[in-house]
C-alpha cells in the first residue's frame, strides 16, 4: 500500500512539473509607434515613397490593407500565447496573424514562410500553410483529399476551423488567442476554441500581421511566454 501511494505521488509530482505556466505578458504594440516591428512590402522596393501599409492612428495599430505586405516582429519567439484584439473598421475583409515566420517572401514573392492563422471575416481561426505544415484531427474532412495537400503553389494549404459563428459584427472588437507550445498550435476566437493542430514543422519564429486588402484596427497585441516547468 505504501509503495503504491509513493508511486502515485511520484506520478502526480511529475505531471505537475510538466505543466506549462504563463509568464508575465509583454506588449508587442506599445500604443504609440511601431517599435519592435519592421514592414516587408514588396511594392516599396520599386517606390520607396509609397504610402505606409501599417501605421498608428488614435492609439491603434492599423493595417491599411494596401499596399499588401507584412508587419513583422524584429524578435523571434518560441512557446508563447499571443492575444490580438481587432476589428474590421469599415467593412468585412481579410487579414491574418502569422506565427513561426522565417524566410521572407517565400510564397508568391509576398508571404513569409510561416503558419497563418486566418482573420478573414467568417473564417477566423482557419490555418493556412505557407511553406510550413501542421496536422489536425479530421484532416481530410477539413483540408480535402490527401493527394491535394501541400504548402505552396496550388496545393490545398487551407485547413478549416472547427467552429463557426464565433466572430462579432463588423465594427465590434474580436479577441483572438494563438497558443504555440512545442509543435502544437491552438486558436481561440472570442473565447471559443476554433482550431488545434500538432506536428507543426516549425516551433519558433517571428510573428507577422498582414496587410491583405482590408483596413483592420488592432487595439491590443500582447504576448505571454509559456515557461515549461520541470521537476528540477
Amino acid at each position: 500500500m505504501k509503495q503504491s501511494l509513493t508511486t502515485t505521488l511520484s506520478i502526480i509530482a511529475f505531471l505537475c512539473c510538466s505543466i506549462a505556466s504563463l509568464a508575465q505578458s509583454k506588449h508587442l504594440f506599445n500604443g504609440t509607434d511601431l517599435s519592435g516591428w519592421h514592414s516587408d512590402v514588396p511594392d516599396h522596393d520599386k517606390n520607396p515613397d509609397i504610402r505606409p501599409s501599417f501605421l498608428v492612428r488614435n492609439g491603434l495599430l492599423v493595417s491599411m490593407g494596401n499596399p499588401k505586405g507584412h508587419l513583422i516582429t524584429d524578435a523571434t519567439y518560441q512557446n508563447y500565447r499571443i492575444e490580438v484584439q481587432y476589428r474590421f473598421s469599415a467593412k468585412p475583409g481579410n487579414c491574418g496573424v502569422l506565427v513561426h515566420a522565417s524566410t521572407p517572401r517565400a510564397l508568391y514573392g509576398m508571404f513569409p514562410k510561416s503558419l497563418e492563422v486566418q482573420m478573414q471575416n467568417q473564417n477566423a481561426g482557419d490555418f493556412w500553410c505557407i511553406e510550413e505544415d501542421i496536422t489536425v484531427p479530421d484532416m481530410e474532412a477539413r483540408r480535402g483529399p490527401k493527394e491535394n495537400w501541400g504548402v505552396n503553389g496550388n496545393k490545398q494549404r487551407r485547413i478549416k476551423r472547427m467552429a463557426d459563428n464565433v466572430e462579432k459584427p463588423v465594427g465590434e472588437w474580436n479577441k483572438m488567442i494563438v497558443e504555440c507550445l512545442d509543435d502544437k498550435v491552438k486558436v481561440w476566437v472570442n473565447n471559443k476554441l476554433v482550431n488545434y493542430g500538432y506536428n507543426c514543422t516549425a516551433k519558433s519564429g517571428q510573428i507577422a500581421i498582414q496587410a491583405e486588402g482590408s483596413e483592420v484596427e488592432f487595439r491590443k497585441v500582447t504576448l505571454k511566454p509559456i515557461k515549461k516547468l520541470s521537476k528540477d
